[in-house]
């Protein structure tokens, strides 16, 4: 069974999934890219690993190798590939089997939804194949929404994500890096009590930087013990380094800069809590994946594609309404007074991420469902309930939770 994964550049995000791919029974497996890496990924530490993988064609070096891999491969799973949108096209319209993996069209509002314009162009690209063997894996919770809207891929979708590098940890390893970091929140704080916490990501504007440095000053006021970690960087990295010096936190928040994801990884490992303050810009959040796997209560909020199919509130972590301040500030405080639900949610995350969000799952599972296709079998039996190839709820923007 030949499947062929198109996108526009291989990650470490989507590395240990095509990794997986490859040692599932009976599969052959190719990564076709179809655009080189930009510069700010590179900048931001990611590598350009495309000729270093054997199972990787590069479109702009070789379009005809590629277009063929496209057209006469069993199965295709099809991402974000401008480039290669008019010969998928070709192979839907042939009514050969495809997997569409998206993040939400309507980021800014489901209410573009009415825009005759974009109708149109969703009806090409996606509607008209209602009937045909397409099918939509959700990088997202809010995803199938979108496409219901457009009558795209009925009943055929289903939960999916990124599935990072996975690591594994004896208990007495993730106790020992836990207890580093409380070695290192007490330096910063001279508190035995204060708390390591991490933040990641570029400073742009989806993400909020702002609200992570205005939470940080607000907690510190109240006598809030804990050492931040903002791992990342941007254009307003020196105006933040100066909030910082004029409210005394520079101690007690630390600025790492732009970074490798290894060295991101590094910082998680020993951090008990995680923040995400991202809004509906981020299509999912694979910084909280990797957060989980490294043992970190998440608060985070709910826009995040991610947060609603991974955050379980009171089991994992907590969610926040939206971009709600005063939320996360009540949500924040509370986690980080509460030493034992940090602890309890970091192992239930780390569990979740070793046993079903990951890329062998997702392998594992996507390979059982195309094999049912090749069979002419119903692939809507004996799905999982739950974590990737699962039924997708079609959850609508955005999921409230309860206050404290």
């Amino acid at each position: 069974m030949k499947i062929v994964f198109v996108s526009n550049y291989i990650n470490h995000h989507q590395i240990p999934f095509c990794e997986a791919m490859r040692t599932q029974e009976g599969v052959d497996f190719t990564f076709v890219q179809t655009e080189k890496i930009e510069e700010e990924r590179l900048q931001m530490g990611w590598k350009d690993v495309s000729d270093k993988l054997s199972y990787v064609v590069r479109m702009y070096d070789d379009p005809k190798a590629a277009q063929s891999l496209i057209l006469q491969c069993d199965i295709l799973l099809a991402g974000w590939a401008p480039a290669a949108e008019e010969v998928i096209s070709t192979r839907l319209i042939a009514g050969l089997p495809t997997f569409r993996l998206s993040e939400r069209i309507y980021k800014d509002g489901q209410w573009k939804a009415v825009s005759p314009r974009g109708l149109l162009m969703k009806h090409r690209q996606f509607t008209r194949f209602a009937d045909k063997p397409y099918y939509l894996l959700c990088a997202g919770a809010y995803v199938g929404s979108d496409y219901a809207l457009i009558h795209a891929f009925p009943e055929k979708k289903f939960r999916w994500g990124y599935f990072p590098p996975l690591f594994s940890y004896m208990s007495s390893q993730m106790e020992e890096l836990k207890e580093e970091g409380r070695k290192v929140a007490a330096a910063a704080t001279g508190s035995r009590d204060a708390v390591e916490v991490t933040w990641a990501g570029r400073f742009v504007d989806f993400k909020h930087p702002e609200t992570i440095f205005r939470l940080a000053k607000d907690l510190a006021a109240v006598g809030v013990r804990f050492h931040l970690n903002v791992a990342g960087g941007g254009d307003k990295e020196d105006e933040y380094r100066a909030f910082l010096q004029e409210n005394g936190l520079e101690k007690v928040v630390t600025i790492h800069g732009l970074t490798s994801p290894e060295t991101v990884r590094k910082i998680m490992e020993k951090s008990a809590v995680f923040i995400l303050t991202s809004d509906h810009g981020e299509g999912w959040g694979a910084v909280v994946n990797e957060a989980m796997n490294s043992g970190c209560a998440v608060i985070a909020g709910a826009e995040a594609g991610c947060v609603p199919y991974l955050v379980k509130p009171g089991v994992t972590g907590m969610i926040v309404n939206g971009t709600d301040y005063q939320d996360l500030y009540e949500k924040t405080r509370y986690l980080l007074e509460h030493p034992d639900l940090q602890l309890r949610y970091g192992k239930a995350g780390y569990r979740a991420v070793q046993e079903v969000w990951n890329a062998e799952t997702a392998a594992r599972r996507l390979a059982a469902v195309c094999r049912k296709i090749m069979a002419g079998e119903d692939i809507r039996t004996d799905l999982p309930g739950n974590g990737p190839m699962s039924v997708d709820p079609c959850l609508k923007p955005f999921l409230k939770v309860p206050r404290l």
